[in-house]
């Protein structure tokens, strides 16, 4: 009899055989998702000293290959927790990753206790940095913009699995017109594209999966961080914080736009692995 937990260890060789790093971590989620079960489950555990279906193994080597071949396992299982919220992901759209959470924390830190919040989220992908918010904080108004249409599927289907009220604007964050027609917020929050034309040519066979333009910005990567400051800055109401994720090593520049446009109290925050990760400042 072969069972679950028979099937696991040969994946999980498989993976290492491939090169495919947290081999272990990688297969109990694959597994997890051919049975319809959170690996980290007593349920979970139990099936795994069961005989193992032959679709299910089937169905679990078409996952595997599809690993191997370097697509996103986020992409493959079609989910990803975010802030402890679940997020549908794939093709198209930004994989939401624990860096971003920093944004969730440090928004959080300063907002919580607050009444009926109004909350602009641009760049808004996937829509985790709204859902997230909106489970954390009291937002009276939500507005996510984002310019795929490709993405904004997973941002409405995200937003209603979630529970979370917000207008969606399908638009891109650079048009003046579009910030015209938003209200004045007391936060602006942003995870934009900000790799540069080095970062681009080194990325990752896995990240290549992602949407070319989410993630690139511009020669430097900070052209989204000069327009976005520019153009926004005014809609913060007095007190209003705008705070944005920003690249490895971009703090200073990020940090200085933000200064030159009149903001105060400017500061970083660095994520759990201890790497500058937010920018953000506050309206007089």
């Amino acid at each position: 009899m072969v069972t679950y937990r028979d099937a696991f260890a040969k994946a999980v060789k498989k993976l290492d055989e491939a090169g495919v790093e947290s081999s272990a971590f990688n297969c109990a989620e694959l597994l997890g998702s051919v049975l319809g079960e959170d690996c980290r489950s007593s349920r979970f555990s139990q099936l795994m000293e069961t005989e193992a279906a032959e679709d299910k193994l089937c169905e679990l080597d078409a996952l595997l290959d599809r690993r191997i071949s370097g697509e996103p396992l986020q992409y493959i299982i079609g989910e990803w927790e975010f802030y402890g919220v679940p997020i549908k992901v794939g093709r198209g759209v930004l994989i939401p990753r624990q860096d971003t959470e920093t944004l969730i924390d440090i928004t959080a830190a300063k907002w919580r206790g607050k009444k009926s919040l109004t909350v602009i989220d641009l760049c808004s992908g996937s829509g985790c940095i709204a859902c997230a918010l909106a489970k954390t904080l009291d937002c009276a108004e939500i507005y996510c913009v984002e310019k795929s249409v490709d993405a904004a599927k997973y941002l409405n289907e995200n937003l209603a699995m979630n529970g979370v009220n917000a207008k969606v604007i399908i638009a891109d964050v650079t048009d003046l017109d579009v910030v015209g027609t938003l209200p004045q917020a007391d936060i602006i929050i942003c995870n934009p594209p900000y790799l540069s034309d080095e970062d681009m040519q080194e990325l990752q066979q896995e990240v290549t999966y992602e949407p070319r333009e989410a993630l690139y910005g511009g020669e430097d990567g900070l052209d989204f961080y000069r327009s976005i400051t520019r153009l926004w800055k005014d809609k913060l109401k007095s007190g209003g914080m705008l705070c944005y994720e920003i690249g490895i090593e971009q703090e200073d520049e990020v940090m200085l736009m933000l200064i030159r446009h009149g903001l105060t109290d400017v500061r970083c925050r660095e994520d759990l692995r201890g790497i500058v990760r937010c920018v953000f400042g506050f309206k007089v």
